[in-house]
């Protein structure tokens, strides 16, 4: 009788052992968190910055997944924005959520990044279709290439017109924070056998407009949902350190989804980087 028991669970066991989710959520220790569980605690902040990786199609799913639950419960008190879209196009971004202008002219005006199509069109469309703030919160690549060229300075050869387009000036930037001191460390600041120390002021001034367009966004009473590489909101340095300087009163909850050889157990690295870690199998398609 037992050996038949036995045998009988082995079927259940391979078939256990063989399941391969596509992701699983994690609270910041690192213990399984349902969706919906995760979906509950989010209801209760103001601002949730979802860290993505760029060409993971789970992040994309999993961004319009959480925006229409979101919207289930928030309404139009949902606010979307993101890093992939720049604040010299949020003109042309109303226009075509408004209805203003047709996709075809949206689509070619904008600057879109090569995967949009694939992966963030259907967040944009969710937006249009249910008439939500769709903010572009990044700042125009030409500014970020100044300063890594030659550090905040070149800011003040601006006119007037263009600054509108960064925060005001000057702004706080600690080059201790880990984000950016692992930049140069990293070699992302190498040129040659120069290290070009500005580079992580570029990425501080991506952060701070980020932080900027969210925080002069924000009503009382909304929830924005930011999409951004996860790197910019990490251990709620990057954006998350900026947005607390212009709104310390905003509850923000981070989101980072990582990579993992067993979604099930997250590494010790990517504990304690947000309030919820998704971990995704390494071995996950690419869409670039």
């Amino acid at each position: 009788m037992r050996h038949s028991i036995l045998l009988l669970c082995v079927p259940v066991l391979l078939a256990f052992k063989s399941d391969k989710p596509a992701y699983v959520i994690h609270s910041a220790d690192g213990k399984k968190v349902t969706y919906s569980k995760m979906l509950k605690e989010l209801a209760g902040f103001d601002v949730i910055f979802f860290g993505e990786l760029h060409n993971d199609p789970i992040a994309h799913w999993l961004q319009l997944e959480l925006a229409v639950s979101l919207h289930e419960t928030r309404g139009s008190s949902l606010k979307v924005g993101a890093e992939m879209f720049e604040t010299d196009n949020q003109l042309i971004i109303d226009e075509y959520l408004s209805g203003t202008i047709r996709e075809t002219n949206f689509e070619a005006e904008v600057k879109l990044w090569n995967n949009y199509k694939t992966d963030y069109k259907p967040l944009m469309l969710f937006a249009k279709n249910n008439n939500l703030r769709y903010i572009a919160t990044n700042v125009p690549r030409r500014y970020a290439a100044m300063v890594s060229a030659g550090g905040f300075e070149a800011l003040e050869k601006l006119t007037a017109e263009s600054k509108a387009l960064i925060p005001p000036m000057p702004f706080d930037y600690d080059p201790e924070l880990k984000c950016y001191k692992d930049m140069l460390s990293m070699g992302g600041g190498a040129m040659g056998t120069h290290v070009n120390t500005n580079l992580p002021k570029a990425q501080a001034l991506k952060d701070v407009t980020m932080a900027w367009k969210i925080a002069t966004n924000y009503n009382t009473g909304e929830l924005f949902l930011h999409l951004n590489g996860s790197y910019h909101s990490n251990r709620h340095e990057g954006i998350v350190w900026y947005l607390k300087r212009y709104r310390p009163e905003l509850k923000i909850a981070v989101i980072n989804l990582v990579l993992e050889k067993d979604p099930s157990q997250l590494s010790e690295e990517n504990k304690g980087t947000a309030e919820f870690v998704i971990a995704v199998p390494a071995t996950m398609t690419r869409t670039y």
